[in-house]
């Protein structure tokens, strides 16, 4: 059984009473400490469930998980026989605070200093944007124990069913193949692929614009340098061996379930991709920007997920 976790992932309002909050961003990161139960357990190669108490947000696999040591502020009820941090600051009513432990209400927490140790996903490389796809109640039954951490256990196998069952199976591939890699120990390729990416990537902008060369214009902010070929076999950018790809796309293009005809020179999309509206009309499509240039590097990755 593959391990998952569901985490709570809010944006500015991921912050208690006791904390001043962390600095997420549910597609690339994930950040939490040692006062948060669970904080041990996560591990790379794990899938990561994202969600803002509502619903899911998104999916991917954890690739790297950097471990330090910081001074944070904590904040715990002042009242007497209390001591707890549960509690939030509320917008009209006073005293300003309400601990939901004690029930006692105050204006000042007290506070204290105190070192602890750091966690922070990097999990952007097999992200999937599944908004909305299950709802909290949902989600919250596929979790291991019922609890209201913002860290929680569940089974990857459960949740591939759930998901499977609203009709995102590409997605649900994405991650399990991602999974598999990962856990298979291909990490060094993950990490090793940023290193000169920032320049290669704006050298493809500079040259082809804010374009996806699969899908047309994007925003530059949702455009990623896509390798044609196994940077971590030779460690080197080749700018004729890169295309600038929407985020979603890159993820189905390195999993093969989207490619480029070498012959024909259109889009070739796997048949789970045909049941998306997004996607389908890409099969049999025109590339927006020409590729013959690269064209070797495309016959590469076809062989791969076509032979």
């Amino acid at each position: 059984m593959a391990t998952a976790w569901l985490v709570m992932a809010v944006g500015d309002d991921r912050s208690h009473g006791g904390n001043d909050g962390y600095d997420d961003d549910p597609a690339r990161h994930y950040s939490w400490d040692s006062t948060v139960p669970n904080s041990e357990r996560p591990a790379v190669g794990d899938v990561i469930a994202l969600w803002d108490k509502k619903s899911l947000l998104g999916v991917s696999v954890i690739e790297d998980i950097e471990v330090g040591r910081a001074e944070k502020d904590r904040y715990t009820c002042p009242l007497p026989g209390c001591g707890k941090a549960d509690f939030k600051p509320r917008k009209k009513e006073r005293p300003v605070y309400r601990c939901n432990k004690c029930k006692g209400a105050f204006d000042v927490p007290l506070s204290r200093r105190e070192q602890v140790t750091t966690y922070r996903t990097r999990h952007d490389t097999a992200w999937v944007d599944m908004a909305g796809a299950l709802p909290g109640a949902v989600l919250r039954s596929l979790c291991d124990k019922p609890s209201q951490h913002s860290i929680r256990s569940m089974r990857w196998e459960r949740l591939r069913e759930a998901l499977a069952g609203v009709g995102v199976t590409a997605s649900v591939t994405v991650t399990e193949q991602a999974r598999r890699a990962i856990a298979g120990g291909h990490r060094e390729r993950v990490v090793r692929a940023r290193v000169g990416q920032g320049a290669f990537r704006a050298r493809l902008l500079e040259r082809h614009g804010a374009v996806c060369a699969f899908t047309g214009p994007a925003p530059a902010t949702v455009l990623e340098a896509a390798h044609l070929y196994s940077y971590a076999a030779n460690g080197e950018h080749h700018d004729n061996g890169g295309l600038l790809l929407r985020r979603d796309v890159h993820r189905l293009f390195d999993l093969g379930h989207i490619a480029v005809d070498p012959g024909s020179m259109v889009l070739d999309l796997t048949p789970e991709l045909a049941a998306y509206p997004a996607y389908a009309p890409l099969h049999g499509a025109t590339p927006t920007i020409p590729l013959q240039r690269s064209r070797a590097w495309l016959e590469a990755h076809w062989a791969q997920h076509r032979s």
